[in-house]
């Protein structure tokens, strides 16, 4: 092994030891969650489906999920409508306390932009390249996603906009493909909509948890209506499922089978179903912030992007042929020329490099955060630290 990696090795070792930082690295870096939240439908009387939406908007981003990571899709037609009598807002009960359509509302997809293929594309990250990056699911294999669908369905089905339909079979495949390209760890499956539960029957893939508000040929009703605006603002199951979640915060106990037994069929005229077959863990004890919260805290990039490392890989192999070539003509007077140490770190070192560079960040933080730093681990920090700048030396 070369000098140059057996350096960056030690250093590496160093920074990822107990006294270089405070807990397990692992666990301090590793939550990267994502929600993604959808009103299939549009027009005045489907007002309750964007307060829906809304509702589990503001929870999300309540519980410390930034708006870089919600992705909003509904038609947008509500808030402007003509028959709104308080126009600019929406509103999730008839006491009109909380404005849901504020000021701090980022919609992502709005309009003929909620379709079938969209969302579909969303999942699957197969975007036009063109497409910007608030429209974009960034996750990775690491990453918990909380999706919340609600609007109008049926048997295995559920309405776009009233004139295009998205199946059960079509859902599942999308998680397939995020699967196979590792764009998930857990997904955490909502539908508040007629005959929901039918909606995660095919479902497949595994790391998958799914409730549905109601179950085969059961409706989900509205809760009540707000006589001066003259339609229902919220559906039952999203109404009860916020006076659950009005309460909980980034620390709380309460768990996925908690929340769904938290439910009274008698209130909601329907039968809420829990499947959790693909899912490996016992939902009674996954926590309910697993998915709906974030710990604020940073996350580091363990290596090189694959095109990024093609790329210095082809840079390498064009700069040892163009050495090569240029010491042809004086082969027969010189010895073969032999790479350099430099040269023989390559990508492998490249990476050590980026994973040492996050390992040291962590340190610092760490290091600062204490009150008291023992001195003799701060020396060690220190010649970690003149090992890394002389490596970064060699290496770049």
């Amino acid at each position: 092994m070369p000098p140059v990696t057996r350096l960056l090795l030690a250093a590496l070792a160093f920074f990822s030891s107990p006294s270089a930082g405070s807990g397990d690295v692992t666990s301090r870096t590793e939550r990267n969650n994502w929600a993604v939240l959808v009103e299939t439908s549009k027009y005045w009387y489907n007002y309750r489906h964007a307060a829906n939406t809304l509702s589990f908007y503001h929870t999300v981003k309540r519980l410390g999920i930034p708006d870089s990571q919600i992705i909003l899709m509904m038609a947008e037609d509500v808030p402007c409508n003509s028959r709104n009598s308080k126009p600019g807002t929406v509103f999730n009960e008839k006491h009109h306390k909380l404005n849901l359509y504020g000021t701090e509302v980022e919609v992502d997809y709005r309009g003929d932009e909620v379709s079938v293929e969209n969302f579909l594309r969303l999942l699957t990250g197969r975007h036009p390249p063109s497409t910007p990056r608030n429209k974009r699911l960034l996750t990775d294999a690491s990453s918990n996603i909380f999706i919340f669908i609600t609007g109008h369905s049926g048997e295995e089905f559920i309405k776009f906009q009233d004139w295009e339909e998205l199946t059960s079979n079509d859902i599942a495949d999308a998680f397939k493909q995020m699967q196979q390209q590792r764009r998930y760890k857990q997904i955490f499956w909502v539908s508040d909509t007629c005959q929901a539960a039918t909606l995660q029957n095919q479902f497949y893939s595994p790391g998958i948890l799914a409730i549905g508000s109601s179950g085969k040929k059961e409706n989900s009703y509205s809760h009540h209506i707000d006589h001066e605006l003259g339609v229902a603002v919220i559906d039952r199951f999203t109404f009860h499922a916020l006076d659950k979640l009005e309460r909980l915060a980034p620390s709380s106990p309460e768990t996925v089978k908690s929340f769904t037994t938290w439910f009274n069929p008698q209130l909601l005229k329907a039968h809420p179903e829990l499947r959790s077959d693909l899912f490996e863990r016992n939902p009674g004890q996954t926590l309910l912030t697993e998915f709906l919260a974030s710990t604020g805290r940073p996350r580091f990039q363990g290596g090189l992007l694959p095109v990024a490392a093609a790329r210095k890989d082809i840079a390498l192999a064009d700069l040892m042929a163009s050495r090569n070539t240029t010491c042809a003509a004086c082969a027969s007077s010189q010895p073969e020329l032999q790479p350099s140490h430099s040269f023989e770190v390559s990508f492998s070192g490249q990476q050590l490099w980026q994973q040492l560079k996050a390992k040291m960040q962590l340190a610092v933080d760490a290091t600062f955060d204490q009150k008291e730093v023992n001195r003799g681990s701060f020396l060690l920090w220190m010649l970690g630290f003149g090992a890394l700048c002389l490596t970064s030396a060699v290496v770049l």
